[in-house]
């Protein structure tokens, strides 16, 4: 099996192998047989899901979200909540998974509600952290349209936590990020009361 650079020279040494390469080479450093009948076509799998898993570099929160604002005399909250989200831990690219709950307060506008769900996955389909994602999403709607306040939860089970390290299958970390309006207790404890009616708990 070819050897790649040594980890000192990776910068300069791996832009000349494809992506595949480098798959095929884990493989070996995993003590397994890249070539053998099941291993195959592993490393073009990973190549596509991987692809697939972090697409969200290659999309624009901005556009997605520019040909779906409204005009709207409504002042109320608008809440979407229970969208599923994925991404992958930064730190051990290792998946997490959950749920994300997000509402807002308009000033004039609206977003198309089937946008606020295609804007988690723009931040979601990347190597991230949660609390990240939180706030991007927040601050991403607050930019868009402007509104009395925003507020986002996300409540997630790490595969880091569950898989490895302490090995706590039941855990789940919540994080919150909360703009305007929302930083008022009256309008939080709304949205927050509002997000555990008719929600289980379970992820």
């Amino acid at each position: 099996m070819q050897n790649l650079a040594p980890e000192t020279d990776a910068g300069a040494g791996l832009a000349a192998y494809s992506t595949q390469d480098l798959y095929r080479e884990l493989l070996g450093r995993f003590h397994e047989d890249p070539n053998r009948d099941g291993l195959l076509s592993t490393p073009k799998r990973v190549e596509r899901a991987m692809a697939d898993l972090t697409r969200g570099y290659d999309m624009n929160p901005t556009e997605i979200l520019r040909g779906a604002l409204f005009d709207v005399d409504y002042d109320e909250m608008v809440i979407v909540k229970d969208v599923e989200i994925y991404s992958l831990c930064e730190h051990h690219m290792l998946p997490f998974f959950g749920r994300a709950h997000v509402a807002y307060i308009p000033n004039g506008k609206v977003i198309g509600l089937s946008k606020i769900p295609r804007l988690i996955e723009v931040f979601t389909r990347r190597l991230q952290v949660q609390e990240r994602i939180t706030t991007q999403v927040a601050d991403a709607i607050q930019e868009a349209i402007n509104p009395r306040g925003v507020g986002v939860v996300i409540e997630a089970r790490h595969l880091c936590m569950m898989m490895r390290g302490i090995e706590k299958q039941q855990s789940s970390t919540v994080t919150s990020a909360m703009l305007g309006v929302f930083r008022e207790q009256q309008t939080r404890s709304e949205f927050l009361s509002l997000v555990r009616q008719h929600h289980s708990g379970n992820l």
